[in-house]
């Protein structure tokens, strides 16, 4: 049998290859052996599923096999967001959730995720002892059963947590000043687990909304459910053609998110976090740190810098910036790959929050997102970012990794070094304010190097001059 790990973000499978209705209900009653060593049955388990193909059949064996083990369940009655899970488990006061999804990635996967009772990604020591539960059942030679008795069986609990995440996020953004501004916004939920939640709270917003691919789809329509600048030309082009102010999308389960501007112009995280902390803290007057991850830009700490305020560099993986919005008071976090979350919501990462909230800029500000990019580079200055994918062969990633255990040149591309991280991969800071980032992929010959700098041709450079450095 293939291993089953959790990853970044949960246990992710192709179905009827690994993700099978036997591997599910393993993964289960480990969860179950959790809930139960830490005395949280009491509390229940939410359970939610989003779009994919049997989902909702995984979700029902899934409660079936907890309520077995004497732990109540809370499942939810129709295809549910990641975010408004995590809410459901505030909500319920549950001791965590199950969320069926595999976000976007392609139409053949489908995934597990555990998120506990802080209602965020579940950290590395929870998933560890998770898959130590999968290890001993397998060891029992019973994988599809326990084993273990309960007095009695739980309750399955049907809820439905939309209307209250709708009230939730309405206490979280500025409702009435979109529908003042008379916003045009396109949406396009990807036929993922998000259809009808940015829809109906801008159109109760006051808002004109134009939307797209609202339906169920398990095959996306024959591509991603990924909200790249490349998967969303068809949302560019309304946005365009149709005079919208915004465009909106979200991933499979709607926890990442996708802006298009009313120019036609795709708004990568990396340009939308700085956008989003520069407006917390010159509209709405809040003071307080800011997370991220590794990878993601720096002209967050450009701000916070200004202000004497705290900036909390994190591993790549939302985990991470969640237990900062839970324990180091930050107003935002987030992660260049469309994840983010602010003070006072779930500390997990959420596309329609982010949807929202780019709409109440554009409302309160009078300004295209762009335009308001060009006002950030004139206080900040400019800082552009970008990943750069290098595949290589299996023996040349060992000979590489090698090579990074000590790699401190004194310059990269006639730039200085100035300092080192190593919280996850490499990276270094070079004069001038640009950074350079190496991390090796855990499951393939492949390296992604993250620079950031001033210029895109100085990011060229630098390209160039780690690949020259590595013999890449």
């Amino acid at each position: 049998m293939k291993r089953i790990s959790f990853g970044t973000d949960g246990w992710r499978g192709i179905l009827a290859e690994d993700f099978t209705f036997d591997n599910v209900r393993l993964v289960a009653r480990a969860v179950a052996r959790y809930i139960n060593a830490h005395n949280l049955a009491a509390k229940g388990i939410v359970v939610g599923y989003d779009n994919r193909f049997m989902s909702e059949r995984f979700a029902s064996e899934i409660a079936r096999v907890l309520a077995e083990q004497g732990i109540t369940v809370y499942l939810t009655a129709r295809s549910t967001p990641t975010p408004v899970v995590a809410l459901a488990v505030w909500l319920q006061q549950a001791g965590g959730a199950v969320m069926l999804t595999a976000s976007h990635n392609p139409p053949e996967y489908n995934g597990f995720k555990f998120i506990p009772e802080y209602a965020g990604p579940a950290l590395p020591h929870i998933t560890a002892e998770i898959e130590d539960n999968i290890r001993q059942l397998q060891g029992t030679g019973t994988t599809g059963e326990d084993g273990r008795t309960v007095s009695s069986k739980a309750s399955v609990i049907t809820i439905d947590p939309h209307s209250d995440y709708a009230e939730h996020l309405a206490s979280l953004v500025d409702l009435n000043a979109i529908g003042k501004a008379g916003l045009k916004i396109a949406v396009d939920p990807m036929c993922g687990a998000g259809v009808g939640y940015l829809e109906d709270l801008l159109t109760r917003a006051g808002a004109e909304v134009v939307a797209i691919h609202c339906h169920r789809d398990p095959l996306f329509g024959g591509s991603l459910p990924e909200p790249t600048a490349k998967s969303l030309q068809e949302l560019r082009r309304i946005v365009v053609e149709g005079g919208a102010r915004l465009g909106l999308a979200l991933d499979g389960d709607a926890d990442r998110f996708g802006i298009i501007d009313a120019n036609g112009e795709f708004i990568t995280p990396n340009q939308f976090l700085p956008l989003l902390y520069y407006h917390l803290l010159t509209f709405r007057g809040l003071e307080g740190p800011v997370a991220r991850t590794v990878a993601t830009t720096h002209l967050l700490d450009r701000m916070a810098d200004r202000k004497g305020l705290k900036v909390f560099e994190t591993p790549v993986g939302f985990k991470y910036i969640g237990q900062c919005i839970l324990e180091q008071g930050v107003i935002v976090g987030g992660e260049e790959s469309g994840g983010l979350s602010i003070q006072g919501h779930v500390p997990e990462k959420d596309g329609i929050l982010a949807g929202l909230l780019a709409a109440e800029m554009v409302a309160v500000h009078g300004k295209s997102l762009t335009d308001l990019l060009e006002d950030i580079a004139g206080e900040y200055g400019h800082l552009y970012s970008e990943r750069l994918d290098v595949h290589t062969s299996p023996a040349d990633k060992e000979r590489v990794l090698g090579v990074l255990q000590s790699f401190m040149p004194e310059e990269v591309a006639g730039r200085k070094v100035t300092g080192s991280s190593s919280v996850d991969g490499v990276k270094l800071l070079l004069e001038g304010g640009a950074w350079l980032l190496i991390r090796a992929s855990g499951t393939e010959p492949l390296f992604r190097i993250y620079v950031e700098a001033e210029s895109h041709e100085e990011i060229k450079e630098i390209q160039a001059a780690t690949r020259s450095l590595l013999g890449l």
